[in-house]
């Protein structure tokens, strides 16, 4: 491996970003660590890697099978430089209709999936005193919809996660990036949904957003290969933005959403101060 390729290890790469990412780091002469539940997911990114792109079969949702995974991936190279937490899926439903089998199992794979993965790479990252951990969140994280909010919730919590791993990891050399998209042109809709047994009362609200979803399939803006290159560019630039939005929808998501906020907070402001105890 030469001083300036790097390890790659990328979870739910059978389709989606998380394909299109290990693509841009071999394409970058990197080395990629490609896993999936099924390994004949990933036999095309093997061929595509030409000795650089090794596969293995990880459920993120096991965790000592998360740990023996991660402890094969380190000695496949030597290192982990880059891991991304890219394995998941989206539920639709309103709250109340989302099961509460529907609702666990989605955080056991969005927020604990993710967490499984961090935890058994750090011990390893820390040894380097180096490493950059990218998770990849979703719009729903910025401000959620109607029939998004377990699933929003879930990514919420994966961001709010990484706010504190910044901090704490920092001093041992260790980024941390949440990779914001919009809406793209993957197999998400498709192939990356659950949905709740719908109710009457929720048509006009989680019935219309799921309506609207199956409508722009094909149809997003977001283009998955230049997000991935970005994000690799990112990463071999040596930069580590907490949040790195994806696309003009994300952007422009971020901008009203901030804006929502501080208006918000400009109503309520000199009663939320009120509420101190009083000095003197």
């Amino acid at each position: 491996m030469s001083d300036t390729s790097r390890t790659w290890l990328i979870t739910g790469c059978s389709s989606g970003f998380g394909q299109s990412i290990a693509e841009a780091a071999l394409i970058a002469g990197d080395h990629v660590i490609a896993t999936a539940r099924k390994l004949a997911d990933l036999e095309t990114l093997e061929h595509i890697g030409a000795g650089r792109c090794h596969i293995l079969a990880l459920d993120i949702t096991d965790a000592a099978q998360v740990k023996a995974v991660i402890a094969e991936a380190a000695t496949i190279t030597g290192r982990l430089d880059v891991v991304v937490n890219n394995a998941g899926y989206g539920l639709i439903g309103a709250v109340e209709e989302c099961s509460e089998e529907q609702t666990r199992r989605n955080f056991e794979t969005n927020f604990f999936g993710a967490l499984n993965v961090i935890r058994a790479v750090l011990p390893v990252m820390r040894a380097q005193e180096s490493g950059h951990i990218v998770n990849i969140s979703a719009a729903a994280a910025i401000a959620n919809y109607p029939g998004f909010g377990v699933y929003g919730a879930a990514k919420a919590a994966v961001e709010s996660l990484s706010e504190s791993l910044r901090t704490e990891l920092a001093p041992h050399g260790i980024k941390i990036t949440v990779v914001q998209p919009g809406p793209f042109r993957t197999a998400f809709i498709e192939r990356g949904l659950d949905h709740a047994e719908p109710m009457p009362d929720y048509a006009g609200t989680a019935g219309k957003f799921a309506a609207f979803l199956k409508n722009v399939d094909g149809k997003q803006p977001g283009d998955p290969e230049r997000a991935a290159a970005l994000i690799v560019k990112m990463v071999r630039d040596g930069q580590s933005p907490l949040r790195l939005p994806l696309g003009k929808y994300a952007v422009k998501k971020i901008r009203d959403t901030a804006s929502a906020r501080l208006r918000e907070l400009e109503s309520w402001e000199q009663e939320a101060k009120e509420t101190d105890f009083s000095v003197g």
